[in-house]
C-alpha cells in the first residue's frame, strides 16, 4: 500500500511541476528536506515571486479533494522549512513568497487533473 501510494505521490509532482512549468514558473528544487521537514517544490515566477508548493495526489474514487489534506500541522511545516531554505539558499532578491497547493487526481479513464492553488493561505508561525 505505501508503495502504491509513494508512487501516486511521484507522478503528482511530476505533473504539478509540468503544470507550474507551463504557466512560466521555473522548479528551482524537488522534495527540498530541511531536518524532518519537507518541501514538494519550490519555484520561482516572474523571477522575483518564490513559491513553496505543496502537492496533494490522490487516485480516484475521491471521498475528500486532495487540497482539504493540507492543514494547520502542514501549514506550520512548511513555513518552518520555507524559513530554513530561505536561510540556507540566500534568497535576498525575492519579493514575496507564496504558500501553494496543487491537487491532483488520478483516474484510470481521463487526463490526470491538476487543480493550482495560488497564495493557498498564509504561513503559520510556531
Amino acid at each position: 500500500m505505501k508503495d502504491a501510494r509513494q508512487d501516486t505521490g511521484r507522478r503528482g509532482e511530476q505533473q504539478a511541476c509540468d503544470y507550474l512549468e507551463s504557466i512560466g514558473h521555473k522548479i528551482v528544487a524537488r522534495n527540498w528536506r530541511a531536518s524532518h521537514k519537507e518541501v514538494d517544490i519550490i519555484t520561482v515566477s516572474a523571477g522575483k515571486v518564490l513559491h513553496i508548493v505543496e502537492v496533494k495526489s490522490k487516485t480516484e474514487p475521491v471521498v475528500a479533494a486532495p487540497e482539504l489534506s493540507v492543514d494547520s500541522k502542514k501549514m506550520k511545516n512548511l513555513t518552518a522549512a520555507a524559513h530554513e531554505y530561505l536561510r540556507s539558499a540566500g534568497e535576498a532578491n525575492l519579493e514575496e513568497v507564496f504558500f501553494d497547493v496543487v491537487s491532483v487526481v488520478f483516474s484510470d479513464t481521463e487526463e490526470p487533473r491538476v487543480e493550482y492553488f495560488p497564495q493557498a493561505y498564509i504561513p503559520i508561525y510556531a
